[in-house]
């Protein structure tokens, strides 16, 4: 019998909506922010009654947001699948620290700002002979809900946060915008074609239409102004 994370899945349709199965739990969460406008942490905001079956919206203009009402149909939305399939390995540079290495996939940035603080993570990795800097290095890596950074000890290898199977609709009230679909804890995503993409612990898919690497997220719902008022 299979297990929870394995008969979930989440189907790219081709110009359409996300076609999720498997009972995936949906929930609601936002970014925080210290005073000086820095993100800083995740808050669990509520929860989505979705089912085990169900479809979201792809492509930024559903009046039924998160879910599709198929207004792609309408608006012509072209949703051809520009990321491929290369391998986090493959796409992601290595950063050298004390004792450690960041591994930095700059195509997946989502915009969410954690790796910000104390100078940039990428800086923070050069300092981790300091304790305090290695800890604020790996937090900053494992807040970022894309997987763009991965935190590794030398001798331990990958540091990954521990993520509950869900996908979460992340709003970002510093900006005032809404964010990605939130891809965590290693649920399965296939594209139009049926061909699947590699399964990561945590990966971030645009849902405001506009961005150059779907399926997943650039950040274009930064400039976009992208909302979810549902």
């Amino acid at each position: 019998m299979k297990g929870p994370t394995e008969r979930m899945r989440i189907s790219v349709t081709e110009d359409g909506p996300y076609v999720v199965s498997g009972g995936v739990p949906l929930v609601c969460v936002e970014i925080l922010t210290n005073a000086d406008g820095e993100s800083i942490g995740w808050r669990e905001t509520g929860s989505v009654e979705a089912g085990d079956r169900y479809r979201l919206c792809r492509c930024g203009h559903s009046e039924d947001k998160p879910f599709c009402d198929m207004t792609h149909a309408v608006e012509g939305f072209d949703g051809t699948e520009i990321a491929g399939h290369e391998s986090y390995a493959e796409q992601s540079a290595l950063i050298d620290g004390p004792g450690v290495r960041l591994h930095d996939a700059r195509r997946l940035c989502a915009e969410a700002r954690f790796c910000d603080r104390a100078g940039g993570l990428w800086n923070l990795i050069e300092r981790c002979d300091d304790p305090d800097a290695r800890t604020l290095a790996e937090e900053q890596a494992a807040l970022c809900p894309s997987g763009r950074y991965v935190f590794a000890d030398v001798a331990g290898g990958p540091r990954e946060p521990d993520l509950e199977p869900s996908i979460a609709l992340v709003d970002d009230p510093s900006l005032g915008v809404s964010g990605p679909l939130w891809i965590r804890g290693g649920i399965a995503i296939v594209d139009a074609d049926d061909v699947a993409y590699e399964v990561r612990n945590r990966v971030t898919l645009c849902r405001c239409g506009s961005s150059a690497n779907k399926p997943f997220c650039d950040g274009s719902h930064i400039k976009a102004g992208f909302r979810d008022e549902g």
